[in-house]
């Protein structure tokens, strides 16, 4: 490894019969001391430009700005940061694949080797994202959603086995495995790497970037990640190194140990709303306090799991004794856990009893004072008490049925006000099985067992089982108007479950496997069963979801469900039992036994010793069997066949995979940059715009642009899949483009619906139309937004689909992390209203023409750039805006008009 090591770091470790060259923070710290009292996570990144110094990308004062750091503990230093390893699902790993094939298209256009185009980190690609529950509360819904799954993305599949024989560096884990991140957590990670460099054996921490917002879990492994768009993980995986701002880091310090009842979703559901009301974007969190000592890793990687909710670049746990346990348990092999040992000790990333880094600031929490908790019922950081959820549903219920262009709605941004819904007591019948049931607002129509956050979890999920054990036992049985389904993260989990005796009890209730994946979470829902769908349609029921996922979005979960709450395994189950969330589960029963006497959710909720008595079951042979051939998949995947040759052979027919035309003048010289001059507002949004509604990944609408085209193009209705599977062509994607459901345009008072004003001729259009208009008449487009826009999934999408609609720039009051940093990688320019502005204070409505000078060649990091808004009245508003190209590497991908063109560029001069 040539590095210039101007600190004299390099060093040997002795692990039993081997020994590692590695770079010693120790060594380092002689030359700089104060690189002793950095926090853990900043130490990873400290090594990182140790064992990367090469005097170009990094620098000696880049190493001596991390020392710097502890000045103000803050720093604006840009750092070249070069992770291990990319971790992707199949969503975002699928136009990531694409975008490799087009770039070695373009490479052998231009006389090149397209070998050229090939990952330099390892990849590992988990299928996760594509099971959708389309059947439940049967024996047979896993084999049937299986099938259903693979008849869906044979082309999908089919493309990702050409990329795994054409790619080198690239593994995919098959469909029906598990979630990325519980796979991450469970098999891939090692915590300290270990590879021969040049002949000789090196270790160093393991460190990665994963093209899922929720990477952040493997922290609780001692492993430093987080999630970055697919542009940024495209060029990672070719040697780009990530351009980032030496964080802040919070301290949040644990104490004290959580009482009887309360689980490791509550604790976190705590967390989450602390760290958002602290204000922690862009920073690192990392976690301390002797209450570590007693915190399960799967409760550390819960904590972790969720960073995006509250909003930090991750929440870091450092390397303990309970991370050496769990990785035995799991089924690491003893080498490599003594190397994490013995590495983790000699760098001073070993938590030791006592240990208080210094933080850029601290947050305090004891465990002991956690409550039980739901987060809803549309953001995950609305943390709501297991007895105020009725009375936070009848806020919801009474701002649905506000006027949308009311003063409250407005405050509530894009997720309240407008939505016409049944009057307060609005009910109806409905017949399930044979027998009539009345269905009112709050009904609990969907509750899953499912994403991530949860399923890695033993301890929630043997609580899960237990309870419905107790529940059966009582003569309890789940409402039959409630979807109900169990999607774990691992098949560890079914062998656990199993060996506890719960699994006949999860299924007596409804609650049979139906996928290895990440399904309800993310708007794999599938359908309501017809009956249900129909009712609340005809007597617009504000009907809810209950959901041991992370993310709670409106509109996210299923079209249908206007209230989502996050609820741990055994509040879901409790939910399915109850059938609405208007029922206080504290003081009413959740029914009747079989004596017709009520029982309540205290009289079968499992002891804490049940539960660790069940927990003790997991043993790592459970692990080592599952994972011994986790590349090679069953029978479906197996068959698939595999094309050949270094190019991949588009299949023009194709509705799934699709040549993009991002390169498509790749071999033109770079044109200058330019102010954007006459633009017109695309469309104007308020606060909190996630992701979703940018690019929404449930169900395709066949009204939609994305539905007609399919139709078109001979896809019937039933075949649509999801806009998540169709990623791969961004013919859909575009469409799909700002077409959320639930996604509210202020040019048409805040209604609902991915729809807009054409403003020279007035017409009203699907806002892809309108911008297809535009672009025929050779009219730039801005987009006008409030405060954290981006939030939510680290969708590449969201970028793409913005850039092929033709806009230019996005003017927000805040930019969420990853979204600020895809749409730069896709060469749109984030703009922040600055001095207080925002779209309502200027007076802007959409209809005005906008201007935004200053662009040029020497547009610099931060800059401030003049705005005209020309309204239609010949009134001129002036005002400034912040650039968020935030470093001078993204001021480079900008100007190649993105991140992956500017390392085709580089690749081709």
């Amino acid at each position: 490894m040539s590095v210039k090591d101007s600190l004299k770091s390099r060093a040997q470790l002795a692990v039993g019969d081997s020994t590692y060259l590695y770079h010693s923070l120790a060594q380092a710290a002689e030359t700089l001391p104060e690189l002793k009292r950095l926090p853990k996570s900043l130490k990873v990144l400290l090594e990182n430009l140790l064992r990367n110094e090469d005097g170009e990308t990094v620098t000696q004062d880049d190493i001596k700005a991390m020392a710097d750091w502890l000045k103000e503990r803050r720093s604006d230093r840009e750092i070249q940061y070069r992770p291990a390893r990319v971790l992707m699902q199949d969503f975002t790993g699928v136009p990531a694949v694409v975008d490799l094939a087009a770039m070695r298209d373009a490479v052998a256009r231009a006389n090149g080797d397209p070998e050229q185009i090939n990952p330099l980190s390892p990849v590992d690609l988990v299928i996760d994202h594509s099971v959708m529950v389309d059947r439940f509360a049967s024996d047979q819904a896993f084999a049937q959603n299986v099938e259903i799954e693979m008849q869906r993305n044979g082309e999908r599949y089919e493309f990702l086995r050409w990329g795994q024989k054409a790619f080198n560096n690239f593994r995919v884990v098959p469909p029906g495995t598990g979630i990325c991140h519980q796979v991450n957590l469970e098999y891939l990670a090692q915590t300290v790497w270990a590879a021969e460099v040049d002949g000789e054996q090196w270790a160093w921490p393991d460190t990665l970037v994963g093209t899922d917002s929720h990477t952040t879990m493997i922290n609780g492994l001692g492993v430093l990640g987080w999630g970055v768009g697919g542009i940024e993980a495209e060029a990672a995986m070719l040697g780009q190194p990530v351009s980032m701002l030496i964080p802040e880091v919070i301290g949040f310090k644990l104490t004290g140990r959580m009482r009887e009842g309360i689980t490791a979703t509550d604790l976190v559901l705590t967390v989450t709303q602390m760290l958002r009301a602290k204000g922690v974007v862009g920073k690192f969190v990392e976690f301390y306090g002797d209450g570590l000592a007693d915190l399960p890793l799967a409760d550390r990687a819960t904590i972790a799991n969720m960073a995006p909710e509250y909003g930090a670049t991750c929440g870091f746990f450092p390397v303990d004794d309970e991370t050496l346990r769990y990785m035995r348990l799991t089924g690491r092999p003893d080498e490599v856990v003594a190397r994490v040992e013995a590495y983790c000790k000699a760098q001073g990333l070993w938590r030791e009893a006592g240990d208080e880094p210094e933080f850029t600031d601290t947050l305090h929490l004891d465990m002991g004072e956690v409550e039980a908790s739901l987060a809803g019922p549309r953001r995950p950081q609305d943390r709501v008490a297991l007895p105020d959820v009725p009375a936070a549903f009848e806020e919801l219920l009474a701002l649905q049925m506000t006027p949308a262009d009311s003063e409250q709605a407005r405050l509530e941004g894009e997720g309240g006000g407008g939505t016409a819904v049944g009057g307060p007591n609005a009910q109806a019948s409905i017949t399930v099985g044979g027998e009539e049931h009345v269905l009112d607002h709050g009904a609990v129509v969907i509750a899953a067992i499912t994403s991530c956050t949860n399923t890695s979890n033993p301890s929630v999920m043997m609580a899960a089982g237990l309870l419905a054990k107790n529940a059966v036992e009582r003569g309890l049985m789940r409402k039959p108007w409630v979807k109900s389904s169990l999607a774990p993260g691992s098949k560890v989990v079914t062998d656990y479950l199993e060996k506890a005796g719960l699994t006949d009890s999860l299924d007596q209730l409804g609650f049979n496997l139906v996928g290895y994946g990440c399904t309800t979470c993310i708007g794999n829902s599938g359908p309501l069963p017809d009956e249900v769908s129909k009712v609340v349609s005809e007597h617009d029921l504000a009907v809810s979801a209950v959901l041991s996922g992370n993310r709670n979005f409106e509109g996210r979960v299923h079209p249908q469900v206007k209230a989502n709450w996050l609820a741990s395994p055994p509040l879901v189950v409790a939910y399915a039992l109850a059938g609405n969330t208007r029922i206080n589960l504290r003081e009413e029963p959740l029914g009747l036994d079989a004596d017709n006497r009520p029982v309540f959710l205290k009289d079968i909720w499992p002891s804490n010793q049940d539960i660790a008595d069940a927990v003790a079951l997991v043993e790592d042979d459970m692990f080592r069997s599952r994972y011994a051939d986790v590349f090679t998949g069953d029978e479906h995947w197996r068959s698939i066949a595999v094309g050949e040759g270094k190019t991949y052979a588009w299949n023009d027919a194709s509705t799934y995979v699709k040549h993009p035309p991002y390169f498509e003048a790749i071999d033109q010289p770079l044109a200058p940059l330019q102010s954007v001059e006459q633009a017109r507002v695309l469309a104007v949004f308020g606060d909190s715009i996630t992701t979703d509604h940018i690019s929404p990944a449930g169900n395709i609408n066949a009204s939609s642009p994305a539905g007609e085209y399919l139709q078109a193009q001979g896809v019937e209705p039933d075949d649509f899949n999801s806009y998540g599977s169709r990623r791969g062509n961004h013919e859909v994607m575009m469409r799909g483009t700002f077409a959320n459901i639930r996604i509210r345009n202020r040019m048409l008072g805040g209604e609902e619906g991915g729809e807009t004003i054409h403003v020279p001729s007035g017409e009203r259009l699907s806002i892809y139309d309108a911008a297809m208009r535009y672009q025929s008449e050779g009219t730039p487009l801005v987009v006008l937004a409030g405060k954290e826009y981006g939030t939510g999934s680290s969708r590449d999408w969201a970028a793409k689909g913005t850039n092929l609609l033709g806009v230019k720039a996005v003017l927000a009051e805040s930019f969420e992390r990853i979204h600020r940093s895809n749409l730069v990688g896709m060469g749109v320019l984030p703009l922040q209203f600055v001095d207080g502005k925002n779209v309502a204070e200027l007076g802007l409505d959409g209809h005005e023409q906008i201007d935004i000078l200053g662009i040029d060649d020497n547009l610099k990091p931060g800059q401030r750039l003049q705005v005209k808004a020309h309204t239609p009245e010949g009134k001129v508003v002036e005002f400034e805006v912040l650039c968020r190209i935030d470093t001078a590497n993204e001021i480079a991908y900008f100007k190649a008009g993105g991140i992956l063109h500017h390392v085709l560029r580089e690749m081709l001069d």
